[in-house]
């Protein structure tokens, strides 16, 4: 009698146990967590790919002042950039979230990707994207308009420079975490 307290009907008219179900229960939502890790990391990749490809590259081939273009630019690419920071921190909470068929070095792997995310993007916003901008302010003038021998204008390029490979950075790295996210999902299915 005890025995059947703990079963409950399956489909099919056989019986599992309540430890069965939870078991079950607890890996339809790790499957939840997982869809949700991939679609996180999916639209950001696609709006940093998306922003690197089309929308940068637009903005200076068709707005008439390049100070406008590069105002967009600016606005857009502080978007990527904290949703990126923000993705990544999350992601990075939850690698951990339940057991899984992934090997210790994948797991690694996908951690330190995670934490390339968050880092190069934080950093291609709080650090960088700010002295970019305290530097075209103190310019008082549009950068263009500047000598491009100018010390001001240097270190504005030099910036820009890292910029680009601090995004590079996060958008490779990015494509490491969703393939091995994806990976691990599919071998837990």
């Amino acid at each position: 009698m005890e025995a059947k307290l703990n079963e409950q009907p399956a489909a099919g008219g056989r019986t599992i146990s309540n430890a069965g179900a939870k078991k079950a229960s607890a890996g339809a939502w790790m499957g939840v967590l997982g869809d949700v890790r991939l679609l996180l990391l999916g639209i950001w990749l696609g709006a940093a790919i998306f922003f690197s490809f089309a929308v940068a590259p637009s903005a200076f081939a068709v707005l008439p002042a390049r100070e406008l273009a590069g105002a967009i630019v600016t606005r857009t690419i502080g978007i990527v950039n904290v949703g990126g920071a923000l993705i990544g921190l999350l992601l990075l909470a939850t690698a951990f979230a339940g057991k899984g068929k992934a090997t210790k070095r994948a797991r690694t792997l996908e951690v330190i990707a995670l934490a390339l995310v968050g880092l190069a993007t934080g950093i291609g916003h709080w650090v960088i994207g700010a002295r970019m901008l305290a530097l075209r302010l103190s310019l008082g003038r549009p950068i263009d308009e500047v000598a491009q021998n100018d010390p001001l204008r240097l270190a504005f390029n030099n910036l820009h420079g890292y910029s680009v490979a601090a995004m590079t950075t996060a958008m490779l790295a990015g494509l490491v975490a969703f393939i091995l996210i994806a990976r691990r999902k599919r071998n837990n299915a």
